[in-house]
């Protein structure tokens, strides 16, 4: 059989592929919405629409049609996480680059890309997740419609994990911080306050209701608990932890303006997810204005500084902060009263 203009075939189906003409350029987003409507995808509403940054007259696929590819060969049987993954990825990209032909994104553009990743405060790890997926999505199309372009994002130097090591924030700049989170007192700058005299990691916190705050106690604290919301890093995450100085002050704040709502959060959980990538890069991009340590997990690190210039011993300060235990024998018995964790978290406060 000849070959039939603008089809492929793949395992003996054959399937139109052709380019969006000039003339339907600027219709492109609403002819991809109509597509992905008729398309079983979970979380495809995620993905990003509209008209590309500029416009190319390759006849190569276009990235979000290469996304559609991906989940037709690789999404079979796949969890909503795997698309919602996916499509966040990718939906980066074309945030950033625009919505374009494989071939025309050049190694050049993967390392702006990566840039922009790291001026919006992503970690190194999340970084790496993100380029390992646009890699893969591209990757298998290049491979299955035999496209003889390279890669753009394949090559592109990403640091190493270690060159992310956080350093505490210095005890100054954080008073500033958790003063100017009380005056300001919206949602994130209460989310910050609150982390910032708990060490929680912000899932933790992000995933918080108001059943587990016990503020009408002798030890006022939160019982940190799983939820399938929200479920936590180790078992060793499950613990009471004392509210005191900003933190104590900011759950006052929230509770004086929680309304109805059981999530103390509510912008971020709903009960069914709890989201924090927009909070982390938000709250990173304020930090910076105040301290160069400018990301919301450096209140982890400079808690337990602060925990150890207070000579509080180390398996204490493991259970404060839901660290793995350093050694077997931390394993047994029940663990610090709340009275000893609420004494210690005292010895901190600067407020």
């Amino acid at each position: 059989m000849s070959h039939i203009r603008y089809t492929i075939s793949r395992n003996g189906t054959f399937y139109y592929n052709r380019r969006v003409p000039k003339h339907a350029v600027s219709a492109y987003g609403f002819w991809l919405q109509m597509r992905m409507a008729d398309i079983d995808v979970p979380a495809s509403k995620l993905l990003v629409k509209g008209k590309p940054k500029e416009v190319f007259t390759s006849s190569v696929i276009k990235l979000s049609d290469a996304l559609v590819t991906y989940f037709d060969l690789k999404g079979q049987g796949r969890p909503a996480n795997f698309y919602k993954a996916a499509t966040r990825s990718i939906g980066y990209v074309i945030d950033h680059l625009g919505d374009r032909p494989l071939d025309t994104y050049s190694s050049s553009d993967g390392a702006s890309f990566r840039d922009w990743l790291i001026d919006r405060g992503l970690s190194i790890s999340s970084i790496r997740r993100i380029f390992g997926t646009v890699r893969a999505v591209i990757n298998l199309t290049i491979q299955e419609q035999g496209l003889s372009c390279a890669n753009g994002f394949s090559k592109i130097y990403l640091p190493d994990e270690e060159a992310e090591t956080r350093q505490p924030i210095p005890t100054d700049e954080l008073i500033i911080i958790q003063n100017k989170c009380l005056k300001i007192a919206d949602e994130r700058r209460l989310l910050m306050a609150l982390i910032s005299d708990t060490g929680m990691r912000l899932s933790e916190a992000l995933g918080l209701v108001w059943d587990g705050i016990k503020l009408d106690q002798q030890f006022p604290h939160i019982d940190l608990v799983p939820h399938s919301w929200r479920q936590l890093k180790t078992a060793g995450s499950k613990r009471l932890i004392p509210l005191v100085g900003y933190a104590l002050e900011a759950i006052k704040i929230i509770h004086k303006q929680r309304g109805t709502c059981r999530y103390l959060f509510k912008s971020y959980t709903d009960g069914t997810k709890c989201t924090g990538n927009s909070a982390s890069a938000a709250l990173n991009k304020w930090m910076r204005e105040y301290t160069e340590q400018g990301v919301v997990h450096s209140f982890r690190h400079s808690f337990r500084d602060r925990l150890r210039e207070a000579d509080v011993n180390m398996e204490l300060i493991d259970q404060l902060g839901g660290w793995a235990a350093s050694s077997i024998g931390q394993g047994y018995g029940s663990g610090h009263s709340l009275q000893k964790k609420y004494e210690a978290m005292e010895r901190i406060v600067l407020i």
